[in-house]
């Protein structure tokens, strides 16, 4: 795998249709993502309500001035493990033509020093079921096997 340069900075608002066009290239986000021109105006409002939030994280991977990939991670509070916060990261997605050089491992381990910098006592993530590359991806980052995730649409 060729590793490549990249920055990785908090997302701006007129990176959304980068975002949006990431999160939509693949059969599943294809069945909920709507790509027009304009954008939604749900994804603007979305991107708001994320940046106001300091739990909340939404950062884009930048590689000469381009976007190529994203991810969020979102800092939960709570009770449990003697009131630990734990770090779900969400969305995670490079432009299909930059897969395979790196971009996603360096989003994933910035994601994780932002966890542990935030006192975090662990890092979890979701993937579909279906998307068994992603599985071994994770895995080979050192994610293991944890929950069995339930969902309910609306």
């Amino acid at each position: 795998m060729m590793t490549i340069s990249i920055s990785i900075r908090r997302a701006r608002r007129d990176d959304v249709g980068a975002i949006v066009g990431m999160l939509a290239d693949d059969a599943l986000g294809r069945a909920r993502e709507r790509i027009e021109d304009p954008l939604p105006a749900s994804y603007f409002d979305a991107f708001d309500r994320v940046d106001r939030d300091p739990n909340l994280a939404l950062v884009v991977a930048e590689e000469q001035g381009t976007v190529v990939g994203c991810l969020q991670l979102c800092i939960l509070p709570g009770l449990s493990s003697q009131g630990a916060s734990r770090a779900l990261i969400e969305d995670v997605r490079v432009a299909s033509a930059r897969r395979s050089r790196g971009i996603g491992e360096q989003l994933v381990q910035w994601a994780i020093g932002e966890a542990r910098a935030r006192n975090c006592k662990l890092v979890e993530l979701l993937t579909h079921q279906t998307r068994v590359d992603a599985q071994r991806f994770y895995a080979r980052l050192g994610f293991q096997r944890s929950h069995v995730g339930m969902t309910i649409r609306f």
